[in-house]
């Protein structure tokens, strides 16, 4: 009996392509952001991979890996930083959870589908041999225990297909991850553009000021040497006014951008906020559009995700070719049905099989179309998403060299320019060469066109992390800030610097 159990331990062990005493092996690809600290990756191409040495043991489950728990955002930041975001939001962010759950569902299903189905136990007896001893009558029974093995290589062929599944759950995660960065990044930036216009709001109502001020001077002289009538004093309070009215605007602007920031974070969406920086250093220049193309290919986890699909396509398709081979089912049998002489207890112990007869093959032939049509359908995917790369990269590379030369353009010539229009126009006036309304269309002229630069600058690091989200991770240095009040401050406008 112990001969024979042993016997269909080493079937079963055949049949999964492993050694005696060998353990099935776990291999899942852990995501970037689900990896436990320490671990060593294994790099295969643009895939994680780190093996785990046997299955869970009875009664054990499957290690998960789950966000730790983080301390408050921003504790002591006096001024918010980019990167700073982004770390917050990849580890509250509950989308990422998600995913990495999601992950971890496909992961589970190896040990799954790798392992053999229960053995089978089996009783008989003879009722007509439960009798007195005095019938004559030995009892009979049978007794039988057997095993279904799949035929050699279907196991290896579904962990195949199970690991690549989890590789591309895997590589979702990581693509979730590129999403939810651009995302903080745009809110980052918003917010930093709604502090600016309300930077430049304060200053030109500042500046408003002033000028009402020269006009109510100039005309409380005496009528004989006034240069001015109450008219100038009225629009110059009514500009102020719409100024005020902007503020409105902009303040609301800035609770709707804290909310976007908060709710990213997964935090109360009022919860307080350090303020932005005062300035944003545009980066490096960009490598060419061609490398950027190149090293997107490369390293777009959702193409890597379609590989892996493939792979498990590739994986089905070689498990439907098995499906034309029998099953098998040893098995091993005590009987005592056999009679009631001697002779017949020799003949009690049998072994024995069973096997399928995979004579219905058009099922089979058309599992096999079906797994083959698949992997052509996820190769035209590939190929597909690989064009659609290349554009997204080649049309986010044209937006951010745009952005850059626009925002060189403002800093060298427009905003120069709108300073001098200003003080031109405040000296004009304040010899009656020009009307009032002359100096307010000046200073309107001048906030729109700082309102239009900061758009601008913000535009520029917004398209960068698209671009960054379209070539599959950072590329260059994230912007630097500072605090203001160093050199290079355009005139007039508190907190805020030239570009460098």
């Amino acid at each position: 009996m112990q001969r024979c159990v042993l016997l269909l331990w080493g079937l079963q062990a055949g049949c999964a392509g492993l050694s005696p005493g060998e353990s099935v092996p776990h291999v899942a690809r852990i995501p970037q952001a689900a990896r436990p600290a320490g671990a060593t990756p294994e790099i295969q191409g643009a895939s994680y991979q780190e093996p785990v040495s046997s299955l869970p043991a009875s009664g054990q489950t499957i290690a998960t890996f789950s966000p730790q728990p983080v301390a408050p955002p921003f504790v002591d930041m006096s001024e918010l930083s980019v990167d700073a975001l982004v770390q917050q939001v990849l580890a509250r962010n509950p989308s990422l959870a998600q995913m990495v759950a999601a992950w971890q569902a496909a992961s589970a299903r190896y040990p799954q589908v790798t392992s053999l189905e229960d053995p089978m136990f089996g009783a008989t007896i003879g009722p007509g041999t439960i009798a007195p001893d005095d019938a004559g009558v030995n009892f009979a029974y049978r007794l039988e225990v057997s095993q279904k093995l799949p035929y050699p290589g279907k196991l290896k062929l579904r962990g195949d297909n199970a690991l690549a599944e989890a590789s591309a759950a895997g590589l979702d995660v990581d693509d979730m991850r590129l999403q939810l960065t651009e995302s903080a990044r745009n809110a980052f930036y918003e917010y930093y553009l709604v502090a600016r216009a309300l930077a430049v709001n304060r200053e030109t109502r500042q500046r408003l000021d002033e000028f009402r001020a020269d006009a109510e001077a100039l005309y409380k002289t005496p009528p004989r040497d006034r240069k001015v009538s109450l008219q100038d004093v009225v629009q110059a309070r009514v500009e102020i006014g719409r100024q005020e009215e902007r503020q409105l605007t902009l303040e609301r602007m800035r609770e709707v951008a804290v909310a976007r920031i908060n709710t990213l974070m997964h935090l109360p969406v009022d919860g307080p906020l350090p303020p932005p920086p005062a300035k944003l250093t545009l980066a490096d220049a960009l490598p060419d559009a061609q490398s950027l193309r190149s090293i997107a290919v490369a390293r777009r986890p959702d193409l890597e995700a379609i590989k892996n699909r493939i792979a498990a396509e590739q994986a089905s398709l070689g498990l439907a070719h098995k499906e034309f081979y029998p099953d098998f089912e040893p098995f091993f049998m005590y009987d005592r049905f056999m009679g009631n002489n001697s002779q017949s207890k020799d003949l009690a112990s049998m072994l024995g099989v069973r096997l399928n007869l995979p004579v219905y093959r058009n099922r089979r032939y058309g599992a096999v179309g079906e797994a083959e049509a698949r992997i052509a359908q996820r190769r035209a995917e590939l190929d597909r998403q690989i064009d659609q790369v290349n554009l997204q990269v080649q049309d986010a590379y044209a937006q951010v060299h745009e952005s850059e030369r626009i925002v060189r353009l403002y800093e060298k010539k427009v905003l120069p320019d709108a300073e001098l229009n200003v003080k031109t126009a405040r000296a004009d006036y304040m010899t009656g060469q020009i009307p009032a309304i002359s100096v307010i269309e000046a200073e309107r002229n001048r906030l729109n066109l700082y309102d239009r630069y900061y758009e601008a600058v913000a535009d520029f690091f917004r398209r960068r992390a698209t671009l960054e989200r379209v070539t599959g991770g950072s590329l260059i240095p994230l912007p630097q800030t500072s605090a203001p009040g160093q050199p290079g401050h355009f005139p007039g406008v508190p907190g805020d610097q030239k570009l460098q």
